[in-house]
């Protein structure tokens, strides 16, 4: 993950200096943005919007596992699954702040990495890193972001909005992350076994990605506001379809059809999830991680959405006696159930 040969010791810089060194090149892009890194506290002017903030914590060994995870890949990751529950209230984001801890083991060139993810990030999206914090850890890396948007009142999407009728939509395609991880694990272990042997990851490029590397949707929110849709009702994809349509289900007081030849998975990931003997459909609905946007709209916004290529009707909104079901490929109905992550389990994490 990085080189020990050219390693510098945080104790060389301290806290403060490892912050200055870490943010002295930092680059204010947002008009919204007052005041950034160097004070008690960012100064932000939201200009008579509405204030969104989300926090996430990424924590090793439950939510990464450095064996397989480049240090790069995991800043960017933790900002950008930050970013997408502000585009999953059909906001912009344009600030974060940062906090991280990690152990001695590190070097100041493995956190210069993390950063350097982190920067991309927040230049692709075009968000301002505006403060944060370090320290000791003893428990492993932990990196925790807070995102910051903002959103014209009128313009916010709940998850409490879906009516009976609502066409169901989802961005991009799903279980390619789940299904990443499967292979990424499956190679640490042999990898542990002999380490003479190299990873074989050819031709699984985009299913490795969407597991490292994931993509918040802010074009899709950008979208829909180009041809004037508001969604009624928005997640993002983070713990599996079926546990995020129930949420939105349950907070609305509906039910729901989702169909499952409409639910869109990549070739790839389809055929990398039968050569581990998984069920592609479930990997879609309980595998987590795609971070993509679930939504619902009205039904007469469908000519103007049917033939986005990045778009996908999947079902619709049903009275809340109906209960949330699956209508199969042969057209059986099954009830949904949430099987994807949970953030507090027992044991490992499993998809049953």
């Amino acid at each position: 993950m990085f080189d020990n040969k050219e390693k510098t010791n945080i104790e060389a810089l301290g806290e403060f200096g490892l912050i200055n060194h870490l943010t002295k090149n930092i680059e204010l892009v947002q008009k919204s943005t007052l005041k950034g890194v160097g004070d008690d506290a960012a100064v932000l002017d939201p200009a008579g919007k509405k204030v969104l903030v989300s926090t996430d914590m990424l924590l090793e060994g439950i939510h990464f596992d450095l064996a397989y995870t480049p240090l790069k890949h995991l800043g960017y990751k933790a900002v950008q699954v930050n970013l997408s529950d502000i585009y999953a209230m059909n906001g912009i984001a344009t600030q974060v702040t940062v906090g991280i801890g990690m152990s001695s083991k590190f070097p100041i060139e493995a956190i210069e990495e993390i950063y350097e993810g982190i920067y991309i990030a927040c230049e692709k999206y075009g968000v301002d890193l505006v403060g944060g914090d370090t320290s000791s850890s003893k428990q492993g890396l932990v990196l925790s972001v807070t995102s910051i948007g903002y959103a014209n009142p009128e313009d916010i999407v709940y998850r409490d909005g879906a009516q009976e009728g609502d066409l169901i939509c989802v961005s991009g395609d799903l279980g390619g992350a789940y299904v990443g991880l499967q292979l990424l694990e499956r190679e640490k272990l042999v990898y542990l076994e002999n380490p003479n042997i190299q990873p074989d990851l050819e031709g699984k490029d985009y299913i490795v990605e969407r597991q490292l590397k994931p993509e918040a949707r802010k074009d899709i929110v950008e979208l829909l506001k180009d041809i004037d849709v508001k969604p009624t009702a928005m997640i993002d994809v983070s713990d599996g379809l079926a546990s995020e349509i129930m949420h939105i289900c349950k907070q609305s007081h509906k039910g729901c059809s989702l169909y499952e030849e409409k639910i869109p998975i990549d070739p790839m990931t389809y055929e990398t999830a039968r050569e581990f003997g998984l069920d592609p459909t479930v990997c879609a609905l309980s595998g987590g991680e795609d971070y993509e946007l679930l939504f619902t709209v009205k039904q007469a916004d469908y000519e103007k959405i049917k033939f986005k290529m990045d778009i996908s009707i999947i079902g619709h909104i049903t009275e809340p006696a109906s209960g949330c079901n699956l209508v199969s490929k042969s057209g059986n109905v099954h009830p949904l159930k949430a099987q994807g992550w949970n953030a507090f389990p027992a044991d490992d994490q499993t998809i049953k």
